[in-house]
């Protein structure tokens, strides 16, 4: 291996040693650790070629075949090298503590100290030597592990392995009898510090013999290495709660009980009691998820070992699970219960300790664990939290009657000095809410009012909140359901009071005056919901008034309004609601309910009132063909049901235009919205042929106003729409012929003469052309010349 190689990278750790931006700090990290990399692959590539003699004693470091020839220069050079590696090695120290290095550059440089060191080893290295390589072997295999890469560490560990078997025989060869046992006393901690680590590695790389055999080693060397006890118990508890997290149960079982072993070996040097019962609740649950029936008694056994060295609520909670899932008798449950009331423990765990019991059907255990836990913290400020839990409990066991009797004892005590926390109150009233939501859902409307009464009880007269106008209004719909519409209404009322611009606060209103037929007061509130839900972000209950809120709100109230007959107050409904539906398919529903309900309105109708409620059909259909057009970025809403939709809708237009034609003005502009909306259909023949009639009735529409008294102006305007439309026509007309024999179709005529009576009364100077024109057919009629003229 040539020396160059080594100097260069000499080169660059004086570089990097020197070196200040962490940017530039990252790149020649990585540029040395390729370059040892490198190094390193080509020295184990030189042992492979070089055959070892007879028998020569392997060597962890690189073999003196591959060693650099020792001349004077090389040695020097060398040395220089192995100094450079040092002072990288302490530099990586030094920053990494400074937070200047990460833990993996970190694991890189003591890689490459490490390499340095090891290449630049002499055949006999002196025993200072050895040392530092140990040193450095073990840790930079330690950062490795620390960092995740296990597999990386294994090379140098066995290194340290090696040299610290070449020490411990250097150390053999003295005759310093005085220093010889503190030497072997070094080397043994160092050879158990390997060990574990090997221990570590195999572990993390799922090598569960190798990490049994190390950790054994390790074991039998606490005789002589006995301050070593502690370390090693939390390892191997550690092993155990890895491979309890990769559910690896068998093996978590075996980590586990050898840390417990350990910890008992030297009492002295033990972990302590209270890290020995955590040992053994985490054995106990290991049995308890490997296989509950099958190491049952292994898991109790662990249990009762752990509640034993120290008593733990978690130790206490394990063992009532495991008792549980065992199918173990009330008497023994009972007697497990018995033994953690003599301890003091929190009211969460007790709570939870009951709701454990009650979920696994021991309702005579958990209900006198209960009573007891009452008796113990009577006196406490969270007394209240038990009450729910009992309330609770009754309630799910269908014991409403008990559930009830326990809710007034709240009561009474709530006016008696007794009160909830505010935490509590809060669960309380969510539990009130929920079985009163129940029985509205089952239409038990009077049981529902029970509930939401005794939620009621605990509001102070007068008292403002959002929540009990939510709770009015329920009571509202109760009463309205029972036909008790005075109770209903004095809900409401209190409902107002205490939230007066909420948008469900009005639809309550809406929904009382509908049934009292109160038309005005209906429309009115209506029309509060729609300019409510425009402003969405006010609404007060966020989770259920989202954006699609007010539409679900107005879309109910038309369809309460209908189920009442109260046509008018749902015209007023489905246009607010029209106006806000974001869905194509829900607005078209709306728009064509809201037609045949103005239709209806309109035909009952004398005709001076007509003339709004027409508009309003206008407008409708105008909307409906506003969104169609706005429906092509609508992925839910397919072609085919816009073709469907538009063709309503024109089909409905035409037939106004029908209708309306003692209205000239309404007739255009049905025929027009007619036209616009056909353009959405393909292009057949029916449908060509409805918009050529359209745009010809809508220009003769405004010729025909053209020739009554209007301004200058006015008249101007109509006659160059009509040019407008009789040139849309010409073009459909152009088509349309190509389809089929129009010989009989006097289109061709009133073209004619419309563009005719449109240019001449503008003063065309087109007119010429059209007159040049009409001489060119051969066809023409003397009747329409006699029109022209």
């Amino acid at each position: 291996m040539a020396v160059a190689r080594l100097v260069a990278m000499g080169g660059l750790v004086r570089e990097l040693v020197t070196e200040e931006t962490p940017s530039r700090i990252a790149a020649l990290t990585e540029e040395l650790f390729q370059a040892a990399g490198s190094v390193s692959e080509e020295s184990e590539r030189a042992a492979e070629a070089e055959p070892q003699l007879p028998g020569a004693v392997p060597l962890s470091s690189p073999p003196e075949e591959t060693q650099l020839p020792c001349t004077l220069g090389h040695t020097a050079a060398l040395a220089q090298v192995e100094e450079g590696a040092v002072s990288l090695w302490n530099w990586a120290v030094t920053k990494h503590m400074g937070s200047v290095v990460s833990d993996e550059q970190r694991a890189k440089l003591r890689f490459v100290a490490c390499k340095l060191v090891c290449l630049c080893e002499d055949g006999d290295p002196p025993e200072g030597t050895i040392r530092r390589q140990i040193l450095m072997c073990m840790k930079t295999g330690k950062s490795w592990i620390d960092i995740g890469k296990a597999d990386l560490a294994d090379g140098f560990l066995e290194i340290a392995m090696s040299s610290i078997e070449k020490l411990y025989a250097k150390l053999l060869e003295t005759d310093d009898e005085a220093n010889i046992h503190v030497h072997k006393a070094d080397v043994e901690k160092n050879l158990f510090k390997v060990l574990s680590y090997q221990a570590e590695s195999a572990v993390a790389q799922g090598d569960f013999q190798k990490a049994m055999m190390c950790v054994q080693r390790c074991k039998d060397m606490l005789m002589k290495l006995p301050k070593e006890t502690c370390y090693l118990s939390i390892l191997c508890y550690n092993f155990g709660v890895e491979t309890y997290e990769w559910k690896k149960y068998e093996q978590s079982s075996f980590w586990l009980s050898q840390s417990y072993d350990i910890g008992k070996m030297d009492k002295k040097y033990s972990v302590g009691k209270e890290m020995q019962a955590k040992v053994l609740r985490l054995l106990a649950t290991a049995y308890f998820e490997w296989d509950c029936s099958l190491y049952l008694d292994k898991a109790l056994r662990a249990i009762s070992l752990a509640n034993q060295e120290n008593f733990h609520p978690a130790g206490f909670f394990l063992k009532v699970k495991i008792l549980l899932k065992s199918g173990a008798s009330d008497e023994d449950i009972n007697s497990a219960v018995a033994e953690f009331l003599h301890h003091e423990m929190s009211l969460d765990f007790c709570l939870n300790t009951a709701k454990l019991l009650l979920e696994h059907g021991r309702e005579s255990v958990g209900l006198d664990f209960l009573k007891s836990v009452s008796q113990q913290f009577e006196s406490s400020p969270d007394f209240g939290k038990i009450a729910l839990l009992h309330i609770e409990f009754l309630l799910q066991n269908k014991r409403e009657l008990l559930a009830k009797q326990k809710v007034e004892d709240i009561i009474i005590g709530h006016y008696t000095g007794k009160q909830l926390l505010p935490e509590a109150l809060n669960q309380l009233h969510i539990i009130l809410w929920d079985r009163a939501a129940k029985h509205y859902e089952a239409k038990s409307y009077s049981e529902a009012l029970h509930w939401y009464n005794y939620s009621v009880s605990f509001y102070t007269p007068g008292q403002i909140d959002q929540n009990l106008a939510k709770l009015q209004r329920n009571m509202a719909s109760c009463y309205l359901h029972l036909k008790q519409v005075d109770k209903a209404k004095e809900a409401v009322k209190e409902a107002e009071r205490c939230d007066p611009n909420s948008i469900f606060t009005k639809f309550s209103v809406y929904k009382i005056a509908v049934m009292e037929k109160d038309t005005d007061k209906a429309v009115a509130a209506a029309i509060e919901i729609g300019k409510l839900a425009e402003k969405p972000s006010q609404h007060e209950d966020r989770l259920r008034a989202d954006e699609n809120t007010g539409t679900n709100l107005l879309s109910l109230a038309a369809q309460i309004a209908l189920e009442n007959e109260q046509q008018v107050v749902a015209i007023k409904a489905l246009e607010y609601l029209s106006e806000h539906l974001q869905d194509c398919q829900q607005l078209f529903a709306a728009l064509k309910c809201l037609v045949r309900l103005m239709l209806s309105k309109v035909m009952a109708e004398d005709e001076e009132k007509r003339d709004e409620d027409i508009n309003s059909i206008l407008s409708y259909l105008t909307l409906a063909h506003r969104r169609l057009a706005e429906s092509f970025t609508e992925e839910k809403f397919t072609g085919d049901m816009r073709i469907l939709e538009a063709h309503w809708f024109r089909k409905v237009a035409w037939n106004l235009a029908v209708q309306f034609r003692s209205s000239p003005e309404k007739m255009r502009d049905f025929f027009l919205l007619s036209f616009k909306l056909s353009q959405f259909c393909p292009s057949d023949k029916a449908v060509l042929i409805g918009q050529k009639t359209c745009l010809l009735m809508a220009a003769a529409v405004d010729l025909e106003l053209g020739r009554q008294e209007v301004t200058p102006s006015q008249q101007a305007e109509l006659l160059t729409q009509a040019l407008q439309h009789l040139q849309a026509c010409k073009e459909i007309w152009k088509i349309l012929k190509l389809t089929g024999d129009f010989g009989e179709d006097p289109t061709d005529t009133l073209l004619l003469l419309y563009e005719f009576e449109a240019r001449s009364k503008l003063n065309d100077p087109t007119l010429y052309n059209l007159m040049e024109s009409v001489w060119e057919q051969p066809q023409i009629e003397v009747k329409t010349l006699e029109i022209i003229a």
